[in-house]
């Protein structure tokens, strides 16, 4: 997987994600890009504790992407 300079080398592992925390995301459409999206987490849908680009989830709003940043 190739990884950019937009990337966050080190997104917040599952654990410090739970459904109401602010984040920012990446959507599928935007890797490689800086085009970001802030929201609340509604779901947390990654199985895992952890990706190299970030945990997905699901927003308040329906988008679904992966979380790059805590906003809080």
């Amino acid at each position: 997987m190739k990884i950019n300079k937009h990337d966050n080398q080190e997104p917040p592992a599952k654990g410090q994600i739970r459904p109401g925390s602010a984040v920012w995301v990446i959507e599928k459409e935007n890797y490689g890009t800086d085009k970001y999206k802030q929201g609340i987490v509604k779901d947390v849908l990654s199985p895992g504790s952890s990706h190299p680009r970030g945990i997905k989830v699901r927003l308040m709003d329906g988008t679904i992407g992966r979380v790059q940043w805590l906003a809080e």
